[in-house]
């Protein structure tokens, strides 16, 4: 089981900012056009939906949308931008980076790194906004993707039949091309995406002169004055509202792979601007010729403009999906090193970019997920009820996390660190609560999906916990059997041993098998840990740590970020330079495979043993994940009970 441990570390590693094989860093010009790309696709194709959804929770289907109504509903999309997205992710949690990496599990190694690993809501909330997360990025393609592909029916009524058939045509697509990895296609993103801003952006601009009392809405007394005089109306509208900040948490997510200046610099002089621009335009557009409630984003286009504005939406809707996949690669690498999820198959797709991932097993989830989620709902407008819970809810969980980083790793006074976030922290529980009024309608698939992961999440964490704990106590110390064996030393073979531990004050039980059944040691033998770090990355020169204990014994532990995946050959290949005489050729790796058999009288209820045996099971391969060369690898089982 993953431990989480301080160790100095050098820049975070990614998949976009710091190269691998001597390549240069990409110049701050580049990374603002990718970050338009990748951070920004999520929530730069909210335009597709957000007003229409908004205006008619507000409405109702036949209701008219009235002045006081589309001002309203504009004024509390722009002050939602402005608060959530602008305040608090582009203003504070951009500069609460963790080694320059940002996200919900980065923020949990932070705020455990200055609360302590006591501190049980911590990993608590990780798990929750992490799980959150999975729902999003299921929802995300499927709406994305949808709304875009229903501007055919603006076109003509004829493509009516094909909307379904396509979209899941573009999705399956998307996912079966995720194995040759993203770096063609990656740069294509920016320059792609900074084209739909603009082209939404003029869209919005043409289209603001058919009713200029638009520009009212900036004054916030709108949204108050709407949320006063309607009620419960108003919660309805404030959770279709919420669809124009969905997106907002990849902001964090992706930090470490764009850098804050970069990420902060595309919001305000190309995304927001574009974003206001249109929602402005769609709602003057509706203001003049209420008719085009049923699809303002596409009806505001001029006709010969509609087909190239469709594929381009198209485009803007696979980048947003593409991005939240990958996401959720990087999200599952996190939560494996940090031990809340077994190990699972990951295959690097690029050999100059460290954080090009792809992750077979997750990859084919989503995938089933998104396709069951476009089947069930067979719109964007029903997705749109199931989209904003999974999204708020990780904001909520990343709002209060942020109080412990302000409090303790920047050190405000308790009062300051509340008085900056529980204003934003009220905002995105208002927002929850708007979303929590449509679960019966679609939320509680996010729910659902997001219950399961926790559930998942938490088995696997206990699990471990207990089946260290239980072997622990069945395993003898190491400095006796090294006391022991110097004393009785046992008849040697030529060559290096590696024994794999968790705990390395402890024998390993490869070790002591190794010895029961062949009653020979290797002439050196080294009892390796393996540490997951509370930073995203180490560096080189701090990745190894030799112990020599005496001639036949040496100590090694090797430390990794949590975003990192470990290397043991290559890392050995470091120790050479420690004095380590190190030769792939001659080295045996020994691991001990565990068979796990559940109890009814200790640990966890049967069914959550049964639960942790399955995933431990269908984990992945221990030398696969470690990049173990199998021809040098030797198994030693062992059963134990949890």
């Amino acid at each position: 089981m993953a431990t989480l441990t301080a160790e100095k570390t050098g820049e975070a590693l990614d998949d976009s900012a710091i190269h691998l094989n001597g390549h240069k860093p990409p110049s701050f010009w580049i990374l603002t056009l990718g970050s338009i790309g990748v951070v920004y696709g999520d929530i730069g194709t909210s335009p597709l939906y957000a007003v229409r959804e908004a205006i008619l929770a507000a409405t109702g289907k036949n209701g008219t949308p009235t002045e006081p109504v589309v001002l309203g509903v504009l004024s509390l999309i722009i002050w939602a931008l402005i608060l959530v997205v602008t305040v608090k992710y582009v203003g504070i949690l951009l500069n609460a980076d963790n080694k320059g990496e940002g996200g919900t599990l980065s923020l949990m190694a932070l705020a455990q790194r200055v609360m302590g690993n006591k501190m049980f809501l911590i990993p608590v909330l990780a798990m929750i906004g992490a799980a959150l997360f999975y729902g999003d990025a299921m929802i995300t393609p499927a709406i994305s993707v949808l709304s875009a592909i229903e501007g055919l029916r603006i076109v003509t009524p004829a493509f009516d039949p094909y909307v379904l058939p396509i979209t899941l045509a573009i999705i399956i697509g998307l996912f079966a091309v995720q194995a040759r990895g993203t770096a063609s296609v990656a740069a294509l993103f920016g320059p792609i995406t900074l084209i739909w801003f603009i082209a939404i952006a003029l869209a919005g601009v043409v289209h603001i002169g058919d009713n200029p009392a638009i520009l009212f809405s900036f004054n916030p007394v709108h949204a108050v004055s709407f949320l006063s005089s309607h009620g419960v109306i108003s919660l309805f509208t404030l959770g279709a509202v919420f669809l124009a900040v969905t997106g907002a948490e990849a902001l964090y997510a992706d930090l470490g792979h764009f850098g804050k200046r970069p990420i902060q610099l595309a919001w305000l002089v190309i995304v927001l601007p574009a974003l206001l621009l249109n929602y402005l335009g769609q709602g003057a557009l509706i203001l003049k010729e209420p008719a085009t409630l049923e699809n303002p984003f596409f009806l505001m286009m001029p006709g010969w403009a509609l087909i190239p504005i469709v594929v381009l939406a198209t485009a803007a809707t696979i980048i947003a999906s593409q991005a939240v996949i990958t996401g959720a690669y990087s999200l599952t690498r996190q939560a494996i090193q940090l031990g809340l999820l077994p190990r699972m198959e990951i295959r690097f797709t690029s050999e100059a970019h460290a954080g090009q991932i792809y992750m077979p097993q997750v990859n084919w989830l989503i995938m089933f997920g998104v396709i069951a989620l476009v089947i069930m709902f067979k719109s964007s407008s029903a997705l749109a009820s199931a989209y904003g819970i999974a999204v708020t809810g990780t904001m909520v969980v990343t709002s209060m996390m942020a109080i412990f980083v302000i409090w303790k790793y920047w050190k405000w006074p308790l009062w300051a660190a509340l008085a900056m976030m529980l204003p934003l922290l009220a905002i995105d529980i208002i927002f929850l609560g708007a979303n929590s009024l449509k679960v019966f309608e679609g939320g509680y698939v996010p729910l659902a999906l997001g219950a399961l992961i926790i559930l998942v999440m938490w088995t696997w964490r206990r699990g471990s916990q207990i089946l260290f704990a239980k072997t622990r106590k069945s395993e003898v110390p190491l400095a006796d059997l090294v006391r022991s064996l110097s004393k009785h030393p046992p008849h040697c073979v030529p060559g290096t041993a590696v024994f794999f531990t968790s705990d390395p004050e402890s024998t390993p039980t490869a070790l002591l098998h190794s010895l029961k059944h062949y009653k020979v040691l290797h002439e050196n033998n080294v009892v390796l840990t393996i540490r997951t770090s509370d930073s995203p990355s180490v560096a080189p020169e701090d990745r190894v740590k030799i112990e020599k204990l005496n001639d036949l014994f040496s100590r090694l532990t090797l430390s990794y970020g949590y975003m990192e995946t470990p290397d043991v050959p290559k890392a050995l290949g470091l120790a050479r330079k420690l004095g380590w005489k190190f030769n792939i050729m001659t080295t045996s790796f020994f691991l001990s495979r565990r068979s796990v058999r559940a109890s009814k009288h200790e640990g966890m209820p049967v069914w959550q043993d049964k639960l942790f045996i399955g995933l431990a099971r269908n984990a992945n391969d221990a030398s696969s994940y470690f990049r173990l060369p199998t021809d040098r690898v030797v198994e030693v089982g062992s059963q134990i009970t949890v």
